[in-house]
């Protein structure tokens, strides 16, 4: 048996014992994956996938997170989520996750008791629990999410080759996090620059691809009062020399592009530095 195979094994049984979940769907690889295995294992009539609406999801996610629960023939629903109202969130500190995750179940768990169904699920996968800092995965665990990727010891690498393996559009989607992890720890996390940031990112691509330089990963960072661009460090050259590429990203007092390239938990790196 392959490794993708005992652990899909081992999910469908997480799936079978816990009988009927709403998904925290954000639309991303995992979540995805997630959602459509427990559709096969038990039911789209036992599953509901849940998208929280708020300022720091990108409208583009939720577009395409509606489509893809559409063609799965399973509930969406998209409750909102008020993140900002908790102090620990606007702070933006090294914690923020803490406060957004507890904000998404503290709204889920009531859901799924309306909607009948017994547990709250989230994507969270078995590389995630080895990544180090996250506390917005303890915020969920405190608070009885179920993370069946997890506990079936799927890793990122295996939920893509099964997502490919069943045709799932989301198999090698970029990672796509919240608005708010483009902001700078310290940064406080408002409407105004959620929005700012994803006017920013948008304008950037739509640049990019008329140019003919279409990317993978791209992410505006908020630094206050510099946009820090990351893109795919194959790009990074002939963005740089780009000035009029670099006008697309408007509202800072100064736009650079950062020369290590698009890395994921790149406001992490700051954490590190000061910890080590």
């Amino acid at each position: 048996m392959t490794v993708e195979a005992a652990g899909l094994a081992r999910l469908e049984g997480c799936l079978s014992e816990l009988g009927s979940v709403l998904v925290a769907f954000s639309g991303g690889a995992d979540s995805a994956f997630l959602l459509a295995a427990a559709v096969r294992v038990l039911g789209a009539d036992q599953v509901v996938a849940a998208t929280a609406v708020s300022p720091s999801l990108p409208g583009v996610e939720l577009a395409a997170a509606r489509e893809f629960a559409g063609r799965l023939g399973v509930r969406h629903v998209t409750p909102a989520t008020d993140e900002l109202s908790r102090e620990g969130y606007r702070a933006n500190g090294a914690d923020r996750c803490l406060f957004c995750k507890a904000e998404l179940i503290d709204v889920l768990r009531p859901l799924a008791a309306e909607l009948g169904l017994a547990h709250v699920a989230t994507g969270t996968n078995a590389d995630d629990a080895r990544a180090g800092f996250r506390p917005g995965i303890r915020a969920a665990a405190e608070r009885g999410a179920a993370t069946p990727l997890l506990d079936a010891g799927l890793r990122k690498a295996e939920v893509r080759a099964i997502s490919r393996d069943w045709g799932l559009v989301t198999w090698d989607k970029p990672a796509a996090a919240c608005l708010s992890s483009r902001l700078a720890y310290g940064v406080a996390v408002t409407p105004w620059r959620l929005a700012r940031v994803e006017r920013a990112e948008v304008a950037l691509r739509s640049a990019l691809a008329d140019a003919g330089l279409a990317v993978r990963d791209l992410r505006v960072r908020d630094l206050g009062d510099v946009a820090r661009i990351e893109i795919d460090a194959e790009r990074v050259e002939a963005v740089a020399g780009r000035p009029e590429l670099l006008a697309a990203v408007t509202g800072f007092e100064r736009v650079e592009v950062d020369p290590r390239g698009f890395r994921s938990g790149s406001m992490n790196e700051a954490l590190s530095a000061r910890s080590g």
